[in-house]
């Protein structure tokens, strides 16, 4: 049974996974509401909630008698915000010398990786490691607030990045376009929302793209473009056509991540295509791949809605279907790195 901690940005997350059964608990204190005020993430005030937060989740499973089984605690140790990490790493350690269990730290990318692959696991836990070699080697991408790349799993579960955004992530550009708008935080959901009854083709936005071949991506040009024709338009014109300049703003984005994609999985031998990371939970977005993948005759894994952000189960799930790729510890030497990158 792993014990999993994630607190990696604004959410304070726990899990608890069994590989006979899959994931059997979590539980996310959100510090959305919290944050929405000041348009944004504050780092200060994040630290602050995981200090405050972490004591009464895991007082819930001590309660209820579920850490009397935990055999190994697992945590994010990155990337992310410093103060975060090093909040989730110290309860983590705590537990692991108080439960004198084994302490695994997590790549945060990793586990948005691996989380495509969770549902998959949980619908036969016996079988998996037969089922998984199906959808190998995958294409994976991973889309959120801090993150967009492609990356490849091969055979014996090794990851290769193909390609990174060169200056935005999706979910930023997303996040930078609402506030442009006028609306709140975070972005990405509320432009969702008002592109519902928008027209996609009413504003021709750049898709960021570059010479053949290049996988990478860009969005730093959208967000610009949005700005000036914000500008041009006024506050009275961006309100009456917030709805088609939402709309039109998502299509872009959503264009250069399939276009990008697309392209990646044209290079071929791929057999499964995954989607994971917060901006995953997009309904558009996922449905524009899952229709990329039908036409190339491959899968598509897309990690379930509560795993697309920032949570323990994914941590508490590639703990174990990737121990290559975690940082084993006796408990002293294990430290946060903020800006750790996935490979």
């Amino acid at each position: 049974m792993i014990l999993a901690l994630e607190s990696s940005c604004d959410e304070t997350a726990l899990a608890l996974f069994d590989p006979a059964r899959g994931l059997t608990r979590e539980l996310v204190h959100s510090q959305v509401a919290l944050h929405g005020r000041y348009g944004g993430v504050v780092p200060d005030l994040a630290t602050r909630e995981h200090l405050r937060n972490f004591p009464p989740l895991l007082e819930r499973l001590r309660e209820e008698g579920e850490l009397a089984a935990v055999t190994a605690v697992a945590v994010t140790h990155g990337p992310g915000l410093a103060g975060c990490l090093a909040i989730g790493l110290a309860a983590a350690k705590a537990l692991a010398l108080e439960r004198r269990v084994p302490l695994w730290g997590v790549n945060h990318l990793r586990g948005h990786a691996w989380s495509s692959f969770i549902a998959l696991q949980a619908a036969d836990p016996p079988a998996f490691d037969e089922r998984i070699e199906r959808w190998l080697p995958h294409l994976g991408l991973i889309v959120s607030g801090g993150n967009t790349l492609l990356f490849a799993i091969d055979h014996g579960r090794r990851i290769a990045v193909q390609s990174a955004t060169r200056d935005d992530a999706a979910g930023e550009a997303l996040d930078k376009g609402a506030k442009l708008l006028g609306l709140g935080y975070p972005g990405g959901p509320l432009i969702e929302q008002r592109a519902l009854a928008g027209r996609t083709d009413a504003y021709d936005f750049p898709r960021g793209i570059q010479p053949s071949g290049d996988l990478s991506f860009s969005f730093s040009g959208l967000k610009t473009s949005l700005r000036y024709l914000v500008e041009k338009l006024g506050p009275a014109e961006v309100t009456a056509r917030l709805d088609d300049l939402c709309a039109s703003y998502q299509q872009a984005v959503i264009d250069a991540l399939v276009r990008k994609t697309a392209a990646a999985l044209d290079r071929g031998g791929y057999t499964s295509l995954g989607l994971s990371g917060g901006v995953s939970h997009n309904r558009k977005l996922r449905a524009a791949l899952e229709k990329t993948a039908q036409r190339r005759g491959v899968t598509f894994l897309a990690a379930q809605p509560q795993h697309t952000g920032d949570n323990a189960g994914m941590i508490a799930f590639a703990a174990w279907c990737d121990p290559a790729g975690c940082v084993r510890d006796d408990h002293s030497g294990l430290s946060i790195q903020p800006d750790l990158a996935l490979g």
